[in-house]
């Protein structure tokens, strides 16, 4: 139990510190900050699954939520005994987190930032995770077409509405959330120029028109060459006119921070309520001077921040803005124990 301030998690390497945030992550649509799937994120074999209950305050109301799985199937949820699905989560909260792997983001291939560009769309539109999934059914139908090597038109018309459709959607969503991104980037932090690459027509009707036109092409590679799954986002960090990509780790980091600050803010404003942030090892890369920065705006936004890291120390220069939970490992076990 805890209270509106953010939460300093402090503990050993391996003692559960990341199973916190994980277990927080799963208030939100999609697949939590690791990805798991539903069976992997049992604990033991012999398991017959796992659920997580939770009291969210939000927008004014105290919601109980339930996410659970049994025997490894898909997650089920409900809110206040109601069954609902995942997309009723971004409803009542938004979760937004920031973990070591993503530290990569800017120097690794464009699936990550898509990946990226998406997390932060969805915590705006929860409707875009609907619109990403009917995508890449109808583009998997189309792609098992191409590569059967099937020429008949008839069989490809209904699946390249329903990829320009959806298509069209998603670019526009993807638009809207860096537009937001930008306009939110007031920070003390290094601000990034961001723009979404993808050779692509925007409306529905063209992008139609282009899949049936590249359809002799496709036939050839065998998938699909043109789309929003295969759009990239750039940035550049602005103040020195440097590709992030050959940006230092720091500036990296200082970077990614500055967005997800951002996307805080805007998501304040938009959806009147402060996201509940996850910052695992946030403190790697950062220097005393953007720790305490850091801190402060997390304090300003009035957001509930769940950080970590393996000193008591790192968390020193928010004082009685947060609260301390040490977690510790004994006989195998992981204890949680809130400091006063």
């Amino acid at each position: 139990e805890c209270d509106h301030r953010p939460v300093a998690i402090y503990g050993p390497n391996g003692a559960g510190k990341t199973n916190i945030l994980e277990a927080i992550s799963l208030l939100s649509p999609g697949r939590g900050l690791r990805r798991s799937s539903a069976l992997d994120m049992t604990r033991r074999p012999e398991a017959l699954g796992w659920k997580l209950s939770a009291h969210l305050h939000s927008l004014g109301q105290v919601h109980e939520v339930e996410v659970w799985s049994e025997n490894g199937a898909a997650r089920q949820t409900r809110i206040d005994g109601k069954a609902v699905p995942q997309t009723g989560l971004g409803r009542i909260a938004r979760v937004l987190w920031l973990i070591p792997s993503m530290d990569r983001l800017w120097i690794e291939g464009a699936e990550g930032r898509r990946r990226f560009l998406d997390r932060v769309t969805l915590s705006f539109l929860p409707d875009h995770a609907e619109q990403s999934l009917n995508y890449e059914k109808a583009m998997r139908e189309r792609n098992r077409l191409l590569k059967d090597m099937v020429r008949e038109p008839s069989w490809y018309l209904a699946l390249e509405q329903q990829l320009a459709e959806t298509g069209a959607a998603i670019h526009a969503n993807r638009l809207a959330a860096l537009q937001a991104l930008t306009d939110a980037q007031e920070t003390v932090f290094p601000t990034a120029s961001l723009s979404l690459i993808c050779d692509m027509p925007t409306s529905a009707d063209d992008l139609r028109k282009a899949l049936a036109d590249n359809r002799m092409r496709d036939l050839s590679a065998g998938r699909t060459l043109i789309g929003p799954h295969r759009a990239d986002l750039e940035g550049v960090y602005t103040a020195k006119n440097v590709p992030a990509r050959d940006c230092s780790t720091g500036e990296q980091k200082a970077l990614l921070v500055s967005l997800i600050l951002a996307n805080a803010r805007a998501l304040a404003s938009d959806f009147g309520a402060a996201p509940v942030l996850l910052l695992d090892e946030v403190a790697a890369h950062l220097d005393a001077g953007r720790r305490a920065a850091l801190y402060d705006e997390i304090s300003a936004l009035g957001a509930q921040a769940w950080m970590t890291g393996t000193e008591h120390d790192l968390f020193d220069t928010l004082g009685a803005r947060t609260q301390m939970l040490e977690v510790t490992e004994i006989d195998g076990q992981s204890t949680a124990r809130m400091q006063p």
